[in-house]
């Protein structure tokens, strides 16, 4: 059996990922609680991870514990801005006191700005559907920067924001994302307004602070047609591509966000990028299908074969990491890329550790071609309440139980440890955790 270790270069980061309202508790003063209010999501976040209530500290302590060099976490508007007139000082404080816990035990603060929630304030004058939302996101980014930056160089301005746009404006008649509307070009014009925002948070942190590394969170999606000899298939594929990971990157390479349906000029935007931040969870299957007018003529699915997650929600497609990250390497040249999410929903953690060594193996194949992927963030540290599927998906190392706030960790939690602590993926680790793919990662 062969004997191997695939190492990552010095200095890479390794950590999990969060985010404020799905982990902290009691955020109560945005459009994410009332939507639950209403009954459109699986449950309600309640506690979350109680991380408001301190929680944070315990958690932190297992993330140390177990090798990890960095955290990425995110701040809650609401709670920083709870109205347009108002800051709230001990909100600010209680976020340095976590970015002061992460530097004491020795993992590097990511820090994302904006993580799918809103003010109730904003959502009450419309949000992102409007220009008027770039200077009031600048102004909270303002604050944040100034008050954070003695903790935090390393920022995120927006996580998946094609993903806000699409499912609060596309999806909305599922009931996923709040507002919940079904408007393609209103989608279109949010996330016009997202990329807007993004660079003017762009340039008023490097006005704060010149040192900094901004970027944002894209969530690639990767697609295959179902008949590649088909050209229908192939076109649904071009324009699930386009309209899923051309837009926004895009826009900030050139300063045109791209459509399926046009192009708009943005040239405000173009070179306001760092580092690429890359959230790869799966791959599917694309087909045309006449009957999908609201997805242009494209209808989406998973192989029939393929290694499903414990709610079908997600395939283990590793192969489309590699993917991802060649057509970053080759579309945006020069950009390190951290990976700023990656993970899968498992309850007991049958599916986790293969999961986790195949990705992590493809990233090392990236990172042999001397790609410059920098780090990986695991979503997540612990379960924690996953926006319209509730508490019923679990993403996290640890489980929790929401009621008792419990955490117990998985087997999971010791592979990525053993990986943190060697910088690499050895066929020790493969053998011990998830021996199923051991002549996939290290055939002889």
């Amino acid at each position: 059996m062969p004997q191997a270790t695939y190492h990552f270069p010095k200095g890479f980061l390794w950590g999990t990922a969060t985010s404020a309202h799905q982990v902290e508790g009691n955020n109560t003063n945005n459009n994410w609680h009332k939507w639950e209010q209403e009954g459109h999501t699986n449950g309600k976040s309640g506690l979350a991870c109680d991380w408001w209530g301190g929680r944070w500290r315990e958690d932190f302590d297992r993330a140390a514990e177990t090798g990890q060099n960095a955290h990425r976490l995110s701040v809650e508007w609401s709670r920083i801005q709870p109205a347009p007139d108002r800051w709230d000082e001990d909100a600010l404080e209680k976020y340095r006191a976590m970015l002061r816990g992460l530097k004491d035990r020795g993992l590097t603060a990511m820090v994302t700005l904006h993580h799918f929630t809103d003010p109730l304030w904003l959502a009450e004058v419309h949000g992102w559907e409007t220009e008027e939302v770039v200077p009031l996101f600048e102004k909270f980014v303002r604050k944040t920067v100034e008050a954070l930056k003695e903790y935090c160089s390393l920022w995120c301005t927006l996580n998946e924001p094609t993903g806000y746009a699409v499912n609060g404006y596309v999806d909305g008649g599922s009931g996923a994302f709040p507002p919940g509307q079904n408007n393609l070009r209103l989608a279109l014009r949010v996330q016009a307004n997202l990329i807007r925002g993004h660079a003017a948070a762009y340039r008023a942190i490097h006005q704060i602070q010149p040192e900094a590394r901004v970027g944002f969170a894209h969530h690639y999606r990767s697609f295959a047609p179902q008949r590649a000899w088909s050209p229908l298939d192939r076109w649904v594929q071009r324009n699930f591509f386009t309209a899923v990971n051309l837009g926004f990157p895009f826009a900030l390479a050139s300063g045109i966000m791209k459509t399926p349906i046009g192009s708009i000029r943005i040239p405000e935007a173009k070179g306001t990028q760092d580092y690429f931040g890359f959230n790869y969870y799966t791959r599917e299957v694309v087909a045309f299908d006449l009957r999908k007018v609201n997805t242009l003529f494209g209808r989406n699915f998973f192989r029939k074969e393929a290694d499903m997650s414990d709610n079908s929600f997600l395939a283990n497609e590793p192969e489309g990491m590699y993917e991802g990250m060649k057509w970053v390497v080759r579309t945006f040249p020069n950009l390190p890329i951290l990976v700023s999410e990656n993970g899968v929903e498992c309850a007991d953690d049958h599916i986790r550790p293969r999961y986790i060594a195949q990705h992590i193996h493809q990233m090392w194949r990236a990172v042999n071609f001397n790609w410059p992927v920098k780090g990986y963030f695991h979503w997540s540290l612990t379960d924690n309440f996953e926006w319209d599927l509730g508490w019923t998906h679990r993403f996290g190392l640890w489980s929790l139980d929401p009621e008792t706030q419990k955490r117990v960790k998985r087997p999971s939690a010791d592979l990525f440890a053993e990986i943190c602590r060697e910088n690499g993926l050895s066929s020790a680790m493969v053998e011990k955790y998830c021996p199923e793919v051991f002549g996939e990662l290290f055939p002889s």
